[in-house]
This record gives C-alpha cells, structure tokens and sequence, in this order.
C-alpha cells in the first residue's frame, strides 16, 4: 500500500448488471477503510445505481446512461465525448476497473489517475492491458464478491468485512408497510417471497414447477408475494405462473409493481426468499432474508447468495457448454428442469421450521 502516495479521489468503475454491482460493496469498504479521508465514486450503468445508493461508503454514484448506445452516430460521439470529458475533469487520483471491459478500460486511462487498477486479462482491444498500472491476477474458480475484492486486496487494500450492504429509504419501508397492511399481513403469518424470473430466460425454472411450490405454500397457509421486472419477457412469464395458481386469496401480486428499492424493502419482511440466479436474490441475501436458490447453466459457486443463512439447489449434469440445449431449442435448461418441485418443497419445509425454532428460543 506504500505505493499509493497521496490518494485523494477514487473512481470505482462496474460496468455490468444490478446484482454485479451490489457484489461490489467490499470493494468500497476496503477503500474506505485503506484511505479513510478520500472521496469515494462508483461509475456504474443506469438502472444499477439503486443497489448502491445510501451506502455511507460511497460518496457519489456516477451514472453512465446505457440508452447513449442506441443513438446516432453523431448523438453517440457527441455524448461519449462530454461524459469522457467529464470524468477527465473529475481529476481522479486511483481508479479500479471491476468491469474488464474496453469502455471501463479507455475511462481508466482518460481519467488521468495515477494508478489504474484492473485484473491481468488479454480480452478486448490490442494494448489495453497496458492502459493500466497494476494488474491483478484472478481466480474465476472464486464468489464474485471475492473476485471483486482480491482485487485491491493484492495491492494491500483490505478489510475484515466481507458483508453485502443494502441500503433501504424510508420510503421504501413505508411502501413494504403498506402492501402488508393492505394485505391484512400480520406477525404471526409465514410470508414468503418469491421471484420466478431473471433478466436472463435460461436461468429461469419451469412455470409449472414454480406454480407447484406456490400452491403448496398457499395450501400451508403461508403468504406469498410474488414480484418481477416490468420487462415485456419476465412479465409474460410471471403471469403465466400466477395463471397456474389454484386459490389467490393469500397471494400477493406485485409483478412489474416495484423499483428495486420496494422489492428489496418487501424481500427485508419476508421470511423467506425464493427465486433464480438474479438481482432479487442477491438482494434478498445481502438483506438477511433466508434465500433457496434455484441454479442451473450459471455458475453457482460464483454467484450463489452470499452470507450464511442460504441455500442453493443444483442439478450438475456434466454439461461443459449449454449448446446442446441451446442446439435442441430448450426453453428451460435440463439442468434446471431436473430439480423437482418435491426438492424443493422439502428445502421450504426445513428453512421455514428453521425460523420457527429461531422464534421459539427467543421467546
């Protein structure tokens, strides 16, 4: 860490999906904790910068606006210039690159810092690995949480405090309060969350399997909320599971209904999360709501839920590649189709007695 003189301004650069993003929070922490008196940014993608905002660890969010890439030539460069210009201007003292891509690299560069960290990687444009000043080496094998912090961790930037922080506004609360009220919601009632989708289709269970779980819940008495991006392709998954739902009295449909913020503050009430490899369940994780999660072709020793409390249910086939699914034109990879719905019934049944021991022996 001796060869870091005089850093005063930090730029954090992750340019990638929401649960990509709140991975990132060791990161800032062991920044945080290294240079406790510089100013702390996070460059991510619109539409990502809620998982982080309210974290006392990040003094500002620069938002890169995705929406840039589908404008016109002259529009693009126009805009791609003022934003490089502006981070230029920002007179950036260190950057780390989380990203690994050839944006986040030419941003590293133009920013001007002295130190540009990013990982060893031969991917992208001819020379960019040498646009940056130290390079890590990475461990794919490794959580990405652990992925993100090795990192700085190699050049002596560390903490002790590997935990995922989510930040939720009162307002997000009072949302959460108020679906529950509305709902007749009360403390003795079991409620689960569940979120069926994921921006990617081929992480997603069958609709059938997933109307089973909910049925079965519903007829356990438990309350069910069920939530999903307001995308065109997520939503027409979402329905047709909720279509397959048998008695909806005690189901809570709050599909396309939420920012992040809301859901995450729904998935903090609840006692269990259920869902697929997505932001949600990494949300859900970071709040300390149980989690099952359900993967399949996605790599779940990198992006399991992170925290102690969760569990994961795979079916490993001896897939190297999802061609062949892709090839046969499976909608639902067999790997995710050979978990049962009973498996999961049975994981329900154990994390759930589980929170009622806990309440017992608090009484």
């Amino acid at each position: 860490m001796n060869e870091f003189k005089d850093v005063k301004n930090i730029l954090v650069i992750k340019l990638r999906h929401i649960g990509d993003v709140l991975l990132t929070v060791p990161v800032f922490r062991a920044l945080r904790e290294t240079f406790p008196g510089a100013q702390i940014s996070a460059l991510v993608n619109s539409g990502t910068e809620d998982v982080l905002a309210g974290n006392p660890l990040i003094d500002e969010i620069i938002v890169f606006d995705r929406s840039v890439k589908s404008t016109s030539l002259l529009i693009k460069c126009i805009k791609e210039f003022s934003f490089l210009s502006m981070v230029r201007s920002r007179n950036f003292d260190m950057t780390v690159d989380l990203t690994s891509g050839d944006r986040a690299a030419i941003l590293s560069l133009v920013s001007g810092a002295r130190y540009r960290i990013a990982y060893n990687h031969d991917g992208g444009f001819a020379g960019k690995r040498y646009l940056y000043t130290h390079r890590a080496e990475k461990d794919g094998s490794q959580h990405m949480v652990l992925q993100n912090f090795n990192m700085v961790k190699q050049f002596g930037m560390t903490t002790e405090d590997l935990t995922v922080d989510f930040f939720l506004p009162n307002a997000a609360k009072e949302f959460a309060n108020d679906i529950f009220k509305k709902h007749s919601i009360n403390k003795a009632d079991t409620v689960v969350h569940i979120h069926p989708t994921s921006r990617w289709l081929f992480k997603c269970w069958r609709d059938e399997y997933m109307a089973q779980v909910i049925n079965w819940l519903i007829e356990n008495n438990a309350r069910v909320i069920v939530t999903s991006s307001p995308s065109g392709r997520e939503m027409e998954k979402a329905v047709n599971i909720l279509s397959l739902v048998k008695d909806n009295s005690k189901l809570i449909d709050l599909c396309g209904k939420t920012t992040i913020k809301q859901l995450a503050a729904v998935a903090a009430r609840c006692d269990l999360f259920i869902g697929v490899d997505s932001a949600p369940m990494h949300i859900a994780a970071a709040l300390n709501t149980p989690v099952i999660a359900l993967f399949g072709p996605s790599g779940e020793e990198q992006w399991r839920p992170w925290g102690e409390g969760h569990a994961t249910l795979i079916k490993k086939l001896g897939c190297k590649v999802c061609q062949k699914c892709e090839s046969d034109g499976v909608e639902v990879r067999r790997c995710l189709e050979a978990i049962k719905p009973a498996e999961v019934i049975r994981l329900i049944s154990t994390k759930l007695s589980e929170k009622t021991e806990r309440s017992d022996d608090s009484k």
